[in-house]
C-alpha cells in the first residue's frame, strides 16, 4: 500500500502518517519525491484498514498496489485448492462435480425421487433448500427443519451428500449439523457477520456470487471466510443483474476464467439461476464446462410444473439425463471428466 501526501503536505503531517501506520503494526518507509512524498507500507498482510490513513492530514490519496484479499488469491497460494467431502469426492481437481435436485424441498416424496433421478443420471451432490430466501414474503420460503430431516433421509436412501443454504447464524448451526456443503446465497454474500461464522464451523462453504457483485467483492467475501479459519470454499458464478430482461440475470462466463486466474479457490457454475429458462440451461452448462468449471448446480424437479419455486428453469430429469452425457464429452475433450458416482446410468 502507498499513501500519497499532498504537494505541500508538512514534515509533521509525514510523520503523523508513519505514526499511525506503526501503530497498526505495519513499517512506514517515507519515500521523498521530486513534488511530492509518498509512504510505504510494508507488511501489509491483508488486514489493514485503509481509512485509518486516508483521513490523515496531509494525504491526497491511498494506493493499493497488491489485491485487496490476501489468502484466497493465488500470490498467497499459488497450487489450486482442492476441497475432500466426505466421501472422497474432491472439489477443484480433474473431475467435475455435478450437483442436482429441486429448488427447495417440498415434500418426502418430492425430495427422494428427486434424489434417485439425479443420481441414477451421475450427480454426485443433492441441491434442495430447506430455508429459502424470497424476493416475497408470500411465496414459499421453505420447510425449514423438516426439510433438512428429508434431506438427511434422502442422502442415507441415496448416498448423495447434501448442500442447501444458511441464512443466519442459529440456521447455519442447524445447516452444518446435516449438511455436506454449506451455500451461502446470492442476498448473503455481504452479511459479513455470517460469513464469519462460516469460517468458524467446519463444513465447506458453497459461496455464490452476489446479484450485483464483482468478482473482487465475491473473492473478498470468501476472504472472510477463510480469516476466520475455514479453508474449504467454493466459490459459484449464478449470473448477475442486468438491464436486459431476455433472461433472469447475465451469466458471466467469463468470470470463471477470471476467477481461476486471480484466485486458488475452485469455482462451480450455476447455469439454472444464470439463465432462468430451463431450455437455455444445458448449452450454457456446457459452455461453463468448456470455460473451466470446476463443477455445476442444477436445479432439477420431479414435475417442474408443480414446483413451489423456479419451476420455468428447473430440468425435468430426462432433459438432465440428456445434459449430463454432452456436459461429460465436453470434459474428456478438454481433459477431464465427469465424476460419476458408483450406481448411476450415465
Amino acid at each position: 500500500m502507498l499513501i500519497v501526501m499532498k504537494p505541500d503536505a508538512t514534515a509533521q503531517e509525514i510523520a503523523g502518517v508513519v505514526q499511525v501506520i506503526e501503530s497498526m503494526g505495519y513499517e512506514a518507509l517515507p519515500m521523498p519525491g521530486r513534488q511530492r512524498t509518498t509512504v510505504g507500507l510494508i507488511g501489509n498482510d491483508g488486514r489493514v484498514d485503509a481509512s485509518r490513513v486516508e483521513a490523515l492530514a496531509g494525504v491526497t490519496e491511498v494506493i493499493h498496489v497488491s489485491k485487496p484479499y490476501k489468502q484466497v488469491s493465488r500470490e498467497w497460494k499459488p497450487e489450486p485448492t482442492r476441497i475432500p467431502l466426505p466421501d472422497g469426492t474432491v472439489i477443484g481437481g480433474r473431475e467435475v462435480i455435478v450437483m442436482a435436485g429441486p429448488c427447495s424441498v417440498e415434500s418426502e416424496e418430492q425430495i427422494l425421487t428427486a434424489a434417485r433421478q439425479v443420481k441414477a443420471s451421475g450427480a454426485t451432490v443433492l441441491r434442495a433448500g430447506a430455508f429459502k430466501p424470497r424476493s416475497s414474503p408470500y411465496a414459499f420460503q421453505g420447510l425449514g427443519t423438516v426439510g433438512l430431516e428429508l434431506l438427511a433421509a434422502a442422502r442415507a436412501e441415496t448416498g448423495l451428500l447434501i448442500v442447501t443454504e444458511a441464512m443466519d447464524p442459529h440456521g447455519l448451526a442447524l445447516v452444518s449439523e446435516v449438511a455436506d456443503i454449506v451455500q451461502i446465497g446470492a442476498r448473503n454474500m455481504q452479511n459479513y457477520s455470517l460469513l464469519k461464522e462460516c469460517g468458524r464451523q467446519p463444513k465447506p462453504v458453497l459461496l455464490k456470487r452476489g446479484l450485483s457483485a464483482t468478482i473482487s467483492e465475491m473473492l473478498l467475501s470468501a476472504e472472510y471466510i477463510l480469516a476466520s479459519g475455514n479453508p474449504n470454499v467454493i466459490l459459484c458464478e449464478r449470473g448477475i443483474r442486468s438491464f436486459d430482461t431476455a433472461t433472469r440475470n447475465v451469466f458471466d462466463l467469463s468470470a470463471i476464467a477470471v476467477t481461476h486466474g486471480l484466485s486458488h479457490l475452485p469455482i462451480i457454475a450455476d447455469p439454472s439461476h444464470g439463465t432462468g429458462h430451463r431450455d437455455m440451461v444445458p448449452a450454457m452448462a456446457r459452455a461453463a464446462v468448456a470455460a473451466g468449471a470446476d463443477g455445476l448446480i442444477i436445479e432439477v424437479h420431479p414435475h417442474p410444473e408443480q414446483a413451489l419455486s423456479d419451476g420455468a428453469q428447473s430440468l425435468f430429469p430426462e432433459q438432465f439425463d440428456r445434459m449430463m452425457r454432452e456436459v461429460s464429452a465436453i470434459a474428456e475433450v478438454i481433459g477431464r471428466s465427469l465424476l460419476v458416482p458408483v450406481g448411476s446410468t450415465t
